[in-house]
């Protein structure tokens, strides 16, 4: 069991970081630098959270967030790493790939959405493909997000059970759990493959997406050559005078009804009618210390009236080490730890 990261602790970091992003993001765009992101890993595996923190205070049009749908008609007949040509970096920009050119490698090898002889093919050509970016002048990063069979089963159910998440759980997801060890074995094979010097996968654990989102991000920042830049003082201009203009009356335009106000007066009613019942509970005798919950399965159990303690402190590593080396590469971790000090960085 992964120890979880204190709420508090999570979010002044990643504050931290978040901050660092945007200086990197202005180097970036100074040395008209290009960085590509490769994230990969199992369904549920929080790739999506991890990209979505990074650009959350960035640029969009720096910073682009690239998830390609299936190829079309077209696309089927061009040449496998064309359509990721088309959304590589160019100069001055950043390029997260959510999946990526690696489909070939998973997905598709496993599901039998490619030959046998496309598969051996995209193994030969992807390590040749990946060096021509990195001499051209690419910075290419890749990560593989690994989640455990009990963590995706629990994330698999929490959509399941959630409307609002719901979207993110295809067949091709729930087809794919039940191919557990055959995907195992297809990233074991990709790895063998595609770990090269010029461009090597880094590994990221995620059973406790909080650790992972700060791990990678950390890593991140430490694995492009940035420095941060002065920042230089801004005056706001004062503003124009209205030189006669006069504007038209509010009545010509057509305005968006105030729904918040709205709610605010529901929601003043509904508090005045629950305060109004609390204080006839308040006046009955409370028999004990505990509160019965009433169970969807017919069963009651009693919950305590304190919360869970979260002040548990985090034993972190090191931000990188190199890992041992299985079935022919090594596995590089991104680990915990040096996210949340200056050292190393």
């Amino acid at each position: 069991m992964v120890e979880k990261i204190p709420n508090k602790l999570y979010e002044h970091e990643l504050a931290r970081l978040q901050e660092e992003l945007v200086k990197m993001e202005e180097w970036i765009y100074d040395t008209k630098a290009r960085v590509a992101v490769v994230f990969e890993g199992r369904d549920a595996a929080g790739k999506g959270g991890v990209i979505k923190r990074i650009t959350e205070h960035l640029n969009p049009r720096i910073t682009k967030h690239v998830a390609l749908p299936k190829p079309t008609e077209r696309e089927q007949g061009e040449w496998y790493f064309q359509r990721y040509i088309a959304n590589l970096p160019t100069a001055s920009e950043t390029v997260l790939f959510d999946r990526s050119w690696y489909n070939r490698a998973g997905i598709e090898h496993v599901l039998g959405f490619c030959t046998p002889q496309q598969y051996q093919r995209f193994l030969r050509q992807c390590p040749i493909f990946e060096r021509l970016l990195v001499e051209d002048g690419i910075i290419l990063i890749k990560y593989w997000f690994s989640v455990s069979d009990e963590e995706q089963e629990r994330r698999f159910r929490k959509r399941v059970d959630d409307p609002m998440r719901r979207w993110k759980l295809s067949d091709t997801d729930l087809y794919a759990r039940s191919r557990w060890v055959d995907y195992s074995r297809a990233k074991d094979e990709m790895f063998v493959h595609t770990d090269i010097p010029e461009a090597p996968w880094f590994v990221v654990e995620a059973d406790d997406k909080k650790r992972a989102r700060l791990n990678c991000i950390a890593h991140l920042l430490s694995r492009i050559p940035w420095e941060p830049k002065p920042e230089p003082k801004i005056a706001l201009p004062p503003r124009q005078s209205d030189d006669g203009y006069v504007r038209p009356p509010k009545d010509l335009y057509t305005y968006v009804p105030d729904h918040a106000a709205a709610r605010r007066i529901t929601s003043t009613i509904e508090s005045s009618a629950g305060d109004s019942k609390a204080r006839i509970h308040s006046q009955s005798p409370r028999p004990n210390a505990f509160v019965v919950l009433p169970s969807t399965s017919g069963n009651s159990r009693p919950a305590a009236p304190w919360s869970r303690s979260s002040a548990a402190r985090s034993s972190f590593g090191r931000r990188y080490h190199p890992g041992v080396r299985t079935n022919g590469y090594t596995q590089r971790y991104v680990c915990g730890g040096s996210p949340f000090t200056n050292a190393g960085r």
